[in-house]
């Protein structure tokens, strides 16, 4: 009797997402409006760099040989590395580019944030209208900074941003890249977050443009220096004072960061999923018993040959296979999608044990959440 009220409910729920959700599961690129006005604004091109001598060349050279009506410059932000980026970055550009060093990381900040930070500071020299910034392992088409100027300028848009696809190579990448995507839109619907009538705030940080000005307005990077899922955060504060958001995906924009295992993708994952849950253990055990029902339950009870346990499965796959198909992926994945759930919640589970004994948002040497105790027992954040 449990079995069957448990997977009537996962039906309920899959079939308001189909429904009811913001359509977040049709993955496609959007169609990109309007075109460059005929004196194309200044843009500079902001990288935060710590340890990425692989693939920032790439990276910069993408740049370089953007076709850009407007004048445009690239800043890299080398954060201290010790691997070469920085001369890796230099060996890769022209006359645009400019690399500088972060100074000391100062207390309270984020280390992507105080790089990007100190990438701003210095493009005010170049006086620009809008603001690329990226990561260090995101290669872009030749037309790509004037698809999102135009879509900007045309739209009204504050701030533009792409979920570039995910390279997609290794096992691992293929069993839990396009899920990582297909959560991410289910938590951040594109059609919310371009609708100004919704709260919804979500971008993507490889890829966002944002006017200059709305920047400032909202208090410059300080505003989120110590956030870990900065790009939402950005997106949240452009959002709530009054800007236009707007997130779509783009085919041609790829990372093209490796992830050969899936104990890589797990700690990738890990590094902000309790942060996601604002470091709530009540929020923990919400999410988990969300995704039993919606996830697990759909199988066992179709495994015990209850219609509503199959029709839920099956609705679950059907949704999912959008994804698939963007990603190139067999739909035959698609059955496999409560296993990569029960693997994105373990890892969630691994962010917060992570979190307790102080050692949460671990990225390239560096803890950038988690508690701790004094001498007195106090808990610090």
């Amino acid at each position: 009797m449990a079995l069957e009220i448990a997977a009537a409910a996962a039906l309920v729920i899959w079939a308001y997402l189909l429904l009811g959700r913001g359509g977040f599961w049709r993955m496609r690129d959007p169609q990109w409006e309007g075109s460059l006005p005929s004196s194309a604004p200044r843009v500079a091109v902001v990288i935060p760099a710590r340890n990425e001598a692989g693939g920032i060349g790439r990276a910069v050279a993408s740049l370089e040989a953007q076709k850009y009506a407007g004048e445009f410059q690239i800043i890299v932000v080398d954060d201290h590395s010790d691997d070469g980026t920085a001369a890796a970055a230099r060996a890769a550009g022209g006359g645009r580019l400019t690399v500088i060093a972060a100074p000391p990381l100062e207390p309270g900040w984020t280390g992507k944030m105080w790089a990007v930070a100190q990438g701003v500071r210095e493009a005010e020299r170049f006086s620009p209208y809008f603001l690329l910034l990226t990561d260090a392992d995101i290669v872009h088409p030749p037309d790509n900074l004037a698809r999102l100027v135009a879509q900007a300028v045309s739209g009204g848009d504050d701030l533009v941003s792409q979920m570039v696809m995910l390279r997609c190579r290794s096992l691992a990448e293929r069993a839990l890249m396009p899920p990582f995507v297909f959560f991410f839109f289910l938590l951040y619907p594109p059609s919310w977050i371009s609708n100004p009538r919704r709260r919804t705030a979500g971008a993507a940080g490889g890829c966002m443009l944002i006017r200059r000005e709305t920047l400032k307005a909202i208090g410059e990077m300080e505003r989120i220096r110590s956030e870990l899922i900065d790009d939402c955060a950005l997106a949240r504060a452009v959002k709530s004072s009054g800007g236009r958001v707007r997130l779509g995906l783009a085919s041609h924009t790829k990372s093209i960061r490796e992830y050969k295992t899936f104990r890589e993708i797990g700690r990738m994952i890990s590094r902000t999923a309790f942060t996601e849950l604002r470091y709530s253990g009540w929020r923990l055990a919400g999410i988990t018993a969300g995704m039993a029902l919606s996830f697990l339950v759909p199988p066992a009870a179709a495994f015990a040959g209850l219609p509503a346990g199959v029709a839920a499965w099956g609705l679950m796959c059907v949704i999912y296979l959008p994804a698939l198909r963007y990603y190139r992926r067999s739909p035959w994945w698609a059955p496999l999608l409560p296993a990569v759930a029960l693997f994105y919640l373990g890892a969630t589970f691994h962010s917060a044990f992570a979190y307790w004994r102080g050692s949460g948002g671990m990225w390239k040497g560096r803890a950038q959440a988690g508690t701790k105790r004094t001498s007195s027992g106090v808990t610090l954040n």
